[in-house]
Formats: C-alpha cells, sequence, structure tokens
C-alpha cells in the first residue's frame, strides 16, 4: 500500500472516530450562545470583553461531555493523526496575544477579531477530516464577522457572535451529513472487499 492511501485511510478513519469534530464545534456552539447574550446585555464593554474570554473555558470540557454522548474517541492513540486535531486546537491560542492587544487597544473590536481567529482555525481541519466543508465555512465566518465589525454600532456588537453561533450551526449540520457520507462510504468498500 502507498503512502498516499494510507494517509487518506488514516483521514478517514479519524473522521469516522471523531464524528468529523462534532462535539468540538457542539461546544463552541454552546459557547458562541453565550457570548451573543453576553453581548446582548446592556452593562460596560470591557465587562463583556472579559466574560467573553473567560466563558471559552467551558469549550474543552464540554466538548468532552459532548464526546461521551456522542460516543466519540476524540483522544484515538490507534490514529497517529489524532494528535494533529489537538494540536490544530489548541494553534488557535496562539493568537491570544492579538486578540489582547485588540482587547487594551480597541475594545469594541474584540469579539469581531475573537470571531475571525474562531473562524480561521477551522480551515486546517478541512485536510484532516478530508471535507470540503471547513474550506467552505471557515472563510464564510471570518469574512462574515470581519465585514459586520466594521459596520456594526458598539450597541449591536451582539450580531457577531450570533452569526458565528449560527455559522457554526450551519457547519455542524454540514459535517454531520458528510460523516454520514462517510459511513455509507466505508460500508460500501468493506462490502466490495469481502466480495472480492
Amino acid at each position: 500500500m502507498e503512502k498516499a492511501t494510507n494517509i487518506q485511510q488514516l483521514r478517514l478513519e479519524l473522521a469516522l472516530i471523531n464524528k468529523n469534530g462534532l462535539p468540538f464545534l457542539g461546544a463552541a456552539f454552546v459557547v458562541w450562545l453565550i457570548i451573543t447574550l453576553v453581548f446582548s446585555l446592556s452593562f460596560n464593554l470591557n465587562d463583556k470583553n472579559i466574560i467573553m474570554l473567560f466563558s471559552t473555558g467551558i469549550t474543552f470540557p464540554l466538548a468532552v461531555l459532548l464526546s461521551k454522548l456522542l460516543k466519540v474517541d476524540w483522544k484515538d492513540k490507534s490514529n497517529p493523526l489524532s494528535i494533529l486535531g489537538l494540536y490544530l486546537n489548541v494553534a488557535q491560542f496562539i493568537y491570544f496575544p492579538l486578540l489582547f492587544l485588540v482587547f487594551v487597544k480597541y475594545s469594541v473590536d474584540t469579539v469581531t477579531a475573537f470571531a475571525i481567529i474562531t473562524g480561521a482555525h477551522l480551515f486546517p481541519y478541512g485536510w484532516l477530516y478530508n471535507t470540503k466543508v471547513f474550506y467552505i465555512m471557515a472563510p464564510i465566518i471570518t469574512i462574515t464577522t470581519a465585514g459586520i465589525g466594521i459596520f456594526v454600532s458598539s450597541d449591536d456588537l451582539w450580531i457577531i457572535p450570533l452569526t458565528v453561533a449560527v455559522s457554526l450551526l450551519i457547519l455542524t449540520v454540514m459535517l454531520y451529513r458528510d460523516y454520514r457520507s462517510k459511513v455509507k462510504e466505508k460500508s460500501r468498500l468493506m462490502k466490495a472487499t469481502i466480495s472480492v
């Protein structure tokens, strides 16, 4: 078997075991709904930004809980690509100094910057899970939230996290469909192998 085939097989297996990362996207969806609620309330913008940043702390525990509920092995040690998913997730934290800079210098743009970082960090998952869905939705999230951030008033910043939440919901639905098609594809391949 060629190396490329092995990598393709590993990517397919990872997508199936991790269900295209659905637990982490589900957790992110919940967090962005919380951020939407926070930004819809009427209190100090800096306080909203701080609560937004702290609310991200529930993402990982919530993703682990959703993994258990959805029967997803997000830390599958049998697949060498599994650790790459974790690295790609942690990579977004490298952008946090930029987020803190925006928070200090341009407080009104903090939620927009965070939305852009969130959208952009999803892009490499298209390769990892071998799906075009991430390639489509990552730029949509970043461009849409940047555009809204340019034109929205400081009183209506809640529109930005709501846009991210809705985008993540759409992404989740699309990825679930992609996952179901991969399950069918694997089943078809297994039947073809058995019949040969």
